[in-house]
């Protein structure tokens, strides 16, 4: 049965993935976008498509459509980007899952609430579950998008408990793969930008800390899983790969595949930088008929440093 899905954040790297993959299941797609960090590139091949609509639209305003399911993904989520306008940054988290929940609410619609892995801060629990309330710092320069985050949470719960909501909780972890901006300041981009030009790579810190890379098909399709859970389930889940690399093994993998003679150079480690980062995704296999991603490292890097050659 065709569906109105409105996808809000959907000119975004991991939005324009999902925009293609509800097109590609047959279902009409409202994509809602301001482009602060999206971008029309990343769309415009689904532009032909008439069961595609794009809207230019600041999440943090009231918007109304008649939805069947709201997949919303709208916030900053690199560090260079959050960090630029920090308030805002908050005010897309809250007062845009606010606009969004209140939505769902009036046409009865599912909802999926785009959460993340830094929900658990500089984490002492390895690998992190679910039930690990975390370890924030509510202050500092990642406050903004962490804190905001789990405000966001906050409100699923509380419009499920008070209203009948249903609401769905994702924590993506690091995520990679075609349509990154190469501006966006995340290590895999900055890694083989750095690479295909030949410039420094730059290790913040020892390169020692470390972080699960999971490549954008295997969230999107943990996404989508999500969402097709029965009513009533709202139990935040983990989606991430939980192979576990260090910056330094990054590093090498992004040289070995680029050929590249880029040098390492390393730099102070940034503020509540998180030092290890591993998703528990023991509840995705039960919940989610049994989700695993499918595609590791190398071959990830392999299509994502393709898509960096072709558009620089």
């Amino acid at each position: 049965m065709k569906k109105r899905i409105l996808i809000t954040g959907g000119a975004g790297f991991i939005g324009s993935h999902l925009c293609k993959r509800m097109l590609d299941e047959g279902n009409e797609v409202i994509c809602l976008d301001n482009y602060f960090t999206g971008s029309k590139k990343n769309i415009v091949t689904l532009m032909e498509n008439p069961y595609f609509e794009m809207v230019r639209h600041d999440i943090t305003e009231s918007y109304y459509a008649e939805v069947d399911e709201i997949y919303n993904l709208a916030c900053p989520a690199s560090p260079v980007h959050y960090q630029y306008n920090p308030i805002k940054t908050m005010k897309t988290s809250v007062m845009g899952t606010i606009n969004t929940l209140g939505l769902a609410k009036r046409v009865n619609a599912k909802i999926l609430q785009a959460s993340t892995s830094e929900v658990y801060g500089d984490p002492d629990v390895h690998p992190q579950p679910e039930t690990y309330w975390g370890n924030v710092n509510t202050i500092g320069p990642r406050s903004c998008y962490d804190e905001g985050k789990r405000c966001a949470e906050t409100l699923c719960m509380d419009y499920h408990l008070q209203n009948g909501v249903d609401v769905k909780i994702i924590r993506i972890f690091n995520t990679y793969g075609p349509n990154m901006n190469p501006e966006d300041g995340r290590v895999v981009s900055n890694f083989i930008v750095q690479a295909l030009k030949g410039e420094d790579i730059t290790i913040f810190g020892d390169g020692t800390q470390t972080r699960s890379f999971q490549y954008v098909d295997d969230l999107v399709e943990g996404m989508v899983r999500l969402m097709g859970t029965p009513n009533g389930f709202w139990k935040p889940v983990n989606i991430g790969n939980q192979n576990e690399f260090t910056m330094l093994e990054l590093a090498e993998n992004v040289l070995n595949i680029t050929g590249s003679k880029s040098k390492l150079v390393f730099k102070d480690l940034p503020k509540d930088d998180p030092k290890q980062r591993q998703p528990d995704i023991s509840r995705a296999d039960k919940y989610l008929n049994g989700w695993k991603p499918k595609i590791q490292l190398e071959e990830g890097l392999k299509k994502t440093i393709a898509y960096f050659d072709s558009v620089l």
